[in-house]
């Protein structure tokens, strides 16, 4: 599939599981069909908020074909397939690719000397593996790596497969102005939830691949900044920044996700595989309370 498809506002979707704590195939199809209904850009799967590191790889298998066949061709899917292995993650890619992945978003492995040589070699080696777009992604809080501005230009110039960065690295909106000042070519994708959204897209990004249970806000603030209504983006942006900071809450921002999503119909239920920290009393009352005042009940 043509690189171009990279673009814009992506989704990290939420991997539903059943009350008995199997996957729900039924719910991906759902939630996929619902995000399909928003006319978001595109979904990744099997990201950090996908619980991705809580499922084997059967599992693994079945989100890909799941959402793939729920996108019908209509959406592209980008797939996780980060792996502390740079043979794991090839297998992995190759993997994803082969069930249908339009695109793949990979994280660093941790190195104890975490050279710039040795993460070329490992994503250079991924790139040669499959034919799709890698989306890298630049996250030091859960990576446990920070990508130095010189590796992110360059491996862009070595593989044009790997000219797409998902930025996560904070102050993001700073960092997304040195990568283009090093090199223009990078697409760059924010992050974090869209809590810089505003101030991402003012830096030269050209979308954000972020979890948040309304990504049509993300899609409509995205619309009207690059259709010149920056005076309209901003109006979106701060409406709803209460709602972007209460979901971005450390530690509970994913059942707080999966509750919401849950309140939208797009999944079952708001189950969340151990470890997680479930919502509290208080909390859920909270957000019934920000969701009511924002209209969005």
């Amino acid at each position: 599939m043509a690189h171009n498809i990279l673009k814009g506002v992506y989704t990290i979707a939420p991997t539903p599981f059943e009350e008995n704590g199997s996957v729900d195939k039924s719910s991906l199809a759902t939630l996929t069909r619902f995000l399909i209904d928003l006319e978001i850009d595109g979904i990744t799967v099997l990201g950090v908020m996908g619980e991705a590191s809580k499922l084997i790889d059967s599992e693994r298998d079945q989100v890909i074909t799941s959402v793939v066949e729920a996108a019908n061709d209509q959406i592209p899917v980008c797939v996780g397939t980060s792996h502390g292995g740079t043979d794991g993650c090839i297998a992995l890619s190759r993997r994803a690719e082969e069930l249908g992945a339009s695109a793949l978003m990979v994280a660093p492995p941790q190195l104890k000397t975490g050279t710039d040589e040795a993460l070329l070699s490992h994503y250079l080696r991924v790139a040669d593996a499959v034919t799709v777009p890698l989306v890298i992604q630049d996250h030091p809080t859960s990576s446990g790596v920070t990508m130095s501005i010189n590796f992110i230009a360059t491996i862009a110039d070595r593989s044009p497969q790997c000219r797409f960065l998902k930025l996560e690295d904070e102050p993001s909106p700073r960092k997304a102005s040195q990568v283009l000042m090093a090199n223009p070519n990078i697409e760059i994708f924010g992050g974090l939830g869209g809590v810089m959204l505003l101030e991402e897209l003012k830096h030269g990004c050209m979308g954000t691949m972020t979890g948040f249970a309304f990504p049509d806000i993300l899609k409509e603030i995205h619309t009207s900044y690059m259709s010149g209504d920056i005076d309209g983006a901003t109006d979106i942006f701060y409406r709803y920044c209460p709602l972007i900071r209460f979901e971005n809450q450390p530690g509970i921002g994913l059942a707080i996700r999966k509750n919401i999503y849950q309140r939208r119909g797009a999944i079952k239920t708001a189950y969340a595989r151990q470890p997680y920290v479930p919502l509290d009393k208080e909390t859920l009352t909270d957000l019934t309370d920000l969701l009511t005042r924002l209209k969005l009940d």
